[in-house]
């Protein structure tokens, strides 16, 4: 049924929500009503790879209602190419037509999921933020970049408002870039086995199991770690200096990053979200991850007065995935 105007701002719609990385999906419940935050409840986290599909997961989270809605957005790691999600990091292809018709739904939508993370913005509380660089006002400041290494590398530009507030993108598939000796190093091992090296073979959760063992090489050690957890763990209790190395190239690496897109997109803010930002917090804030964000010659100055904030926030996606609705509402689904 098409929506009216009248229909959109005078009654809530209830609905499904996920957010769908390469290792979990939360899914939850969401009141959407004009002018005011989405309210989410029930949030539900799921396993990927201990589900069959898409749809089986959205299946198990509508078993538990007691009335469910029949339609959901879903924002997911990845890019929709006419039925078909282009993804390398979920345990499963998805089709939405299938995904709909197997989890029962009546609509369903799928947004990536940076795209989700970037309407979400102008909603995240102040006291969820952790000062990078700049101006500790945390008043938004548009147009915002937002970028984050989870199991992937995810980024998406979000604007004050407009038609299209969101752009979104595959950041982490453009190829990496290395800015010294020693990254030129990693990505020249790197390049014997992957023709095409992207950012997202660095910076990301799997990224640092891509260059842990690159700086091992070249400090002529042996790897210790096999998981991206143990990695983390020892670079944070200082048991091995290779993987603490590993995390200060990473964040020093991720900081080029987000300057190269602040400069190129004109961005007056950076919000750092993602599940590794969070767990690789420290490091982050020693210094490197600003030096090299700043370091664009003579844009240094400008990129000085350019906020960084690190998100605190762990369902930005899901919550990212009832704002998308809230501003769709008129369009059939």
């Amino acid at each position: 049924m098409a929506r009216t105007a009248a229909h959109r701002d005078s009654s809530p719609d209830t609905l499904i929500v996920a957010d769908v990385g390469g290792t979990f999906a939360r899914v939850a419940l969401a009141t959407v009503r004009a002018g005011v935050a989405p309210q989410l409840s029930g949030l539900q986290r799921y396993t990927c790879a201990e589900h069959p599909s898409l749809a089986a997961i959205l299946a198990a989270f509508i078993a538990r209602l007691p009335a469910a809605p029949d339609s959901a957005v879903v924002a997911i790691a990845g890019l929709l190419d006419g039925d078909h999600l282009v993804n390398t990091n979920l345990p499963w292809p998805v089709s939405v037509a299938r995904t709909r018709h197997d989890s029962g739904l009546a609509s369903l939508a799928l947004i990536n999921d940076f795209e989700a993370v970037a309407y979400a913005i102008p909603h995240v509380a102040p006291d969820t933020l952790v000062a990078l660089n700049g101006d500790a006002d945390a008043t938004p400041r548009w147009p915002a970049l937002v970028l984050g290494p989870g199991t992937g590398l995810g980024a998406a530009l979000r604007f004050e408002g407009g038609e299209r507030p969101v752009l979104a993108s595959e950041a982490g598939h453009a190829a990496l870039n290395a800015c010294n000796g020693l990254e030129l190093e990693v990505l020249s091992r790197l390049l014997l086995r992957w023709e095409h090296v992207d950012n997202e073979r660095v910076l990301s959760g799997g990224g640092l199991m891509n260059l842990y063992p690159c700086l091992c090489d070249i400090r002529g050690v042996t790897p210790h770690w096999t998981s991206t957890e143990a990695l983390i763990a020892a670079a944070h209790e200082g048991v091995d200096p290779v993987a603490v190395e590993t995390l200060e190239v990473f964040c020093a690496w991720l900081g080029s990053l987000a300057g190269d897109l602040a400069t190129t997109f004109g961005a007056r803010s950076v919000y750092l979200a993602g599940g590794i930002s969070t767990r690789v917090d420290r490091f982050l804030r020693d210094g490197r991850f600003r030096a090299r964000f700043l370091a664009k010659g003579v844009m240094h100055d400008v990129l000085r007065q350019v906020p960084i904030w690190r998100v605190d926030h762990g369902e930005l996606g899901v919550l990212g995935a009832a704002v998308w609705h809230a501003e769709h509402r008129c369009i059939v689904v």
